[in-house]
């Protein structure tokens, strides 16, 4: 925490008043302190980047200092500014953020690309001349099989929603332990319009799948859920540390406890899903990718790499001429 409150300075200019901001969070410790100054003022002011640039030198607003000193007080003391603003872009879409829910990271997107392209490999969109007339009330897009996906561990729902909106034919059930980031995705989920089409259970991983009766039979999974090694969370960033949940952190003594839980859950689902695709930690992902290997589920095992070439998600797949 600084030494120091952030107090504006008066009569500035809105570039000004961002550069003072700025000075203030980079002497506090936090990184990338212009832009997390930007986008406090942006937050503030209502305003996208462009309309920031083109008013730099306009007077400060007249009465928004006490509420500016507030933004960058919390920022200064750590907090992540996607918690400040509450909200946080993912797959082109503003998600609504709460410190019940771990923020969406970019590189996850990558992991819905890598689930949308299997489910149009396995099961691929019937020309015109080959869809079927459907049946009254039932959803259809473009040619596509009505399937049904769950994502373990939804927290804000950034998974499922996505999917939801990419994919409007098919069904999505989202399952988290906490009942405040089911509350937190559902409204994600009513925001984009996906709420009908989506099934929300509470219970720890893939209990409450396999405990519905009978047991839903589900096509694809996916999950992002907490990998961290128990101690290594003293180590990550104060932003992360510090107010993250803890519950979409601790992976267990080695980070690997939930992907172990949910192949052993699996055997208990009315059918294994013909795509099972996980996100993971640095360093973690040929271990994950043995263990899935090992139950002979499936016949088709590949690592995909983030942004910064770490082998951050791997993804299985069943095809139709494979048999176990």
């Amino acid at each position: 925490m600084p030494d120091r409150r952030f107090t504006p300075e008066p009569n500035r200019t809105i570039g000004e008043a961002c550069v003072q901001a700025s000075c203030f969070l980079e002497e506090a410790g936090v990184g990338e302190a212009r832009p997390n100054a930007e986008l406090l003022l942006m937050h503030l002011l209502g305003m996208e980047k462009s309309a920031l640039l083109r008013d730099w030198r306009d007077p400060f607003p007249a009465g928004n200092e006490a509420v500016w000193a507030q933004l960058v007080q919390r920022k200064a003391e750590g907090e992540p500014v996607q918690y400040i603003m509450g909200e946080q872009w993912f797959y082109g879409l503003p998600f609504q953020v709460t410190p019940a829910v771990l923020i969406p990271r970019p590189e996850t997107e990558l992991l819905v690309e890598a689930v949308l392209a299997a489910a149009d490999r396995l099961w691929p969109a019937a020309s015109e001349d080959e869809q079927e007339i459907p049946e009254a009330g039932e959803r259809q897009g473009k040619g596509r099989k009505a399937l049904r996906a769950v994502d373990v561990g939804t927290g804000s729902g950034a998974i499922a929603v996505t999917l939801a909106v990419q994919r409007p034919e098919w069904q999505v059930c989202a399952t988290d332990l906490s009942s405040e980031a089911l509350q937190v995705a559902h409204a994600n989920a009513k925001r984009h319009g996906a709420e009908d089409r989506m099934l929300w259970l509470q219970g720890d991983l893939l209990e409450p799948v396999t405990a519905a009766s009978p047991p839903l039979a589900v096509d694809i999974l996916v999950s992002n859920p907490p990998y961290i090694p128990a101690g290594d969370i003293e180590g990550l960033q104060r932003e992360v540390r510090d107010y993250e949940p803890r519950l979409a952190l601790d992976g267990g003594e080695d980070g690997l406890n939930p992907y172990r839980r949910m192949l052993k859950q699996m055997k208990d689902m009315a059918a294994v899903p013909a795509i099972a695709a996980f996100e993971l930690g640095q360093g973690q992902a040929h271990e994950v990718a043995r263990m899935m290997m090992d139950t002979r589920w499936w016949n088709e095992i590949r690592i995909v790499d983030d942004y910064a070439g770490i082998g951050r998600h791997v993804i299985a797949l069943r095809t139709s001429s494979f048999d176990n």
